[in-house]
């Protein structure tokens, strides 16, 4: 039997009463080496940049940092081991994409290990050295620096 798939309903921003789960979920994929983890400190700093995907708790997260005037970034996107394969990540990087394009961003990356994923929702490779030093500062408190072998990838709202 197919899994049935997500509906965008049970996406909603990030309340304080989710920071908890969040962090867990994170720090579960941080520990797997497959993203940045986020202090408790830093998610309540930055909760207004968060979504959720709620199904009696947070089963799957995603972040919208905007970076400079017209650039931002798709970060903490993680979904729960068994919630993965029926469009979770999906509707959750969506849901950041049109925030974007509602605060008028043009220009959406993110640095990923899954780069097939974000490529079928129309992302394309940059090179890393194209994007602002001032987003390497996050890049200096990853264990990976300096050699991060993730790879950069743009959406372009013009070019959907």
């Amino acid at each position: 039997m197919m899994p049935e798939k997500v509906v965008p309903a049970n996406i909603r921003p990030a309340r304080m009463g989710d920071v908890k789960e969040i962090h867990s979920l994170l720090k579960h994929f941080a520990g797997k080496g497959l993203l940045l983890g986020r202090s408790i400190s830093s998610l309540y700093d930055q909760l207004r940049d968060f979504v959720v995907y709620d199904d009696n708790g947070v089963q799957g997260v995603c972040s919208l940092h905007i970076c400079w005037e017209d650039l931002a970034e798709i970060r903490s996107l993680a979904v729960a081991a068994d919630k993965q394969g029926i469009g979770i990540g999906e509707a959750l990087v969506k849901v950041c994409l049109e925030e974007a394009e509602h605060l008028g961003i043009g220009r959406v990356f993110t640095l990923t290990y899954q780069a097939p994923f974000f490529r079928k929702l129309g992302f394309h490779e940059i090179d890393k050295r194209d994007l602002p030093h001032k987003i390497w500062s996050d890049c200096l408190h990853c264990p990976q620096f300096p050699d991060c072998d993730e790879e950069a990838l743009i959406w372009l709202a013009d070019n959907k």
